[in-house]
């Protein structure tokens, strides 16, 4: 005991480490409580934070201030409708398509199954088959129950995001317009002695804002890059497979792994064991190996250095804790906590 109140002696007698202290467990407590009605507001916040990078990049070029935030703000619009009208529909269409063809690949799959014990039957048993497929069905069924629900709450759902797609615009423009009004708003309620707190958000911005874009430029490249590659070889799902591919850089290491298997079961049950799904699998190894050792690098030159054990930590830690958005910010968070701790 005595060693630990040594420690906070040491550590909590400065006046900046308790404001700094106090700030992060306001913010904490606010997301955790308030987190799902503040939604558009904290998600207005973290796109304008991505905007305003590009920005101050043209206001380096000279271009005034509200000019900049004017195209900047124009161009995001452009893109997201884009995306709404005209890429979404698509990958709607395509995971129609997945659905309608789930029976067809579940026959196929169970008729593959009841062949191995035939082939390999030192290593399993027609029992442990029936066991598997028994299971294989009740997770189908569960699925199936869960996308009803879905499907049932979904007016609601739409609703909420029509709500969403007016507000956050809106809000996202008003923050890259008066984003210096709203410091000096809030500086007002800052102690005044606060350089810890100024010196480790000046230390996570420059971290976490190089971060984010990159990851949102890795995520449209590879996107895109899977898409022409899937079209060009002919896959049945290649928009839907494309924007998997082009997700699954969100989560180091980990995506990587899991996307493997629905793009190898895409080519498997359209072409079967053929020299097409050997292409397919040879074609997105190389979009991989180009991620990983050519593109990624590029994009995060000495923004993120953190080990990749404490970054799979915190893809665990806080994906377990908020879910998609956890995983998407485990990195920034993980950068957070290393300032903190310095």
């Amino acid at each position: 005991m005595k060693v630990f109140f040594e420690w906070l002696k040491r550590h909590f007698n400065d006046p900046q480490v308790i404001i700094l202290f106090v700030l992060l467990i306001f913010g904490t407590v606010v997301i955790l409580t308030l987190g799902k009605i503040l939604t558009p507001l904290l998600a207005s916040v973290i796109i304008a934070y991505l905007l305003d990078g590009i920005v101050e990049r043209l206001r380096f070029w000279r271009i005034p201030r509200f000019m900049a935030v004017l195209i900047v703000f124009l161009s995001f619009m452009a893109a997201l409708l884009f995306l709404l009208f005209g890429l979404m529909p698509k990958i709607s269409y395509q995971i129609g398509q997945v659905v309608a063809d789930l029976p067809a690949m579940v026959a196929r799959g169970q008729a593959q199954l009841m062949h191995l014990p035939e082939r390999y039957p030192e290593f399993i048993s027609q029992d442990q088959i029936t066991r598997l497929m028994r299971y294989f069905q009740t997770e189908v069924a569960r699925w199936g129950q869960h996308a009803l629900s879905f499907s049932i709450a979904s007016v609601r759902g739409i609703v909420t995001f029509l709500v969403y797609l007016l507000l956050v615009p809106l809000m996202v423009f008003f923050f890259l317009k008066d984003k210096d009004k709203i410091f000096k708003w809030a500086q007002r309620f800052m102690p005044p002695n606060n350089e810890l707190s100024d010196r480790v958000w000046r230390q996570v911005d420059r971290q976490t804002g190089k971060y984010i874009r990159g990851k949102f430029w890795e995520t449209l490249i590879i996107w895109g890059t899977s898409y022409v590659v899937f079209s060009l070889i002919d896959l049945r799902y290649a928009m839907l497979m494309g924007f998997i591919v082009g997700i699954s850089v969100l989560v180091p290491y980990v995506g990587v792994v899991v996307v493997t298997f629905p793009v190898a079961l895409a080519g498997y049950f359209q072409w079967g064991i053929s020299s097409e799904l050997l292409t397919l699998l040879v074609a997105y190894g190389v979009i991989q190996l180009i991620d990983g050792n050519l593109l990624a690098p590029l994009l995060f030159s000495e923004v993120v250095d953190l080990h990749p054990v404490a970054i799979i930590a915190a893809v665990l830690v806080f994906g377990g804790i908020w879910g998609f958005w956890g995983v998407f910010f485990a990195i920034p968070l993980a950068t957070l906590i290393e300032a903190v701790l310095s």
